[in-house]
């Protein structure tokens, strides 16, 4: 099962490295665009969830790196949310495969 990780940046600036064990979130997400933060969170949410299906699929239990992402995800959009800033945009930088 071939992984991928994917570049964003957060509302602030900061980048960070995320990582699917499948392409999947090449069906959820396009380099080089801008989701607003609910929408980025949801996607990833479905993406992840879907790739840790897969590998519960074919290995017997589901994938705690991919479900351990998404909760990093969950708790770095909880930190944006705080802030109450209007229209918060996390973009999708690249692929890294």
């Amino acid at each position: 099962m071939p992984e991928i990780r994917f570049e964003v940046q957060w509302p602030d600036g900061t980048h960070e490295v995320c990582y699917s064990p499948s392409l999947i979130v090449k069906d959820y997400f396009i380099p080089a665009q801008s989701y607003r933060l609910e929408e980025f969170v949801e996607r990833s949410r479905t993406a992840l969830k879907i790739a840790s299906d897969r590998v519960q699929a074919k290995y017997g239990m589901p994938c705690s790196l991919a479900l351990r992402q998404l909760q990093q995800i969950e708790q770095q959009a909880a930190h944006y949310q705080q802030t109450e800033q209007p229209d918060l945009q996390v973009r999708v930088i690249r692929f890294l495969e």
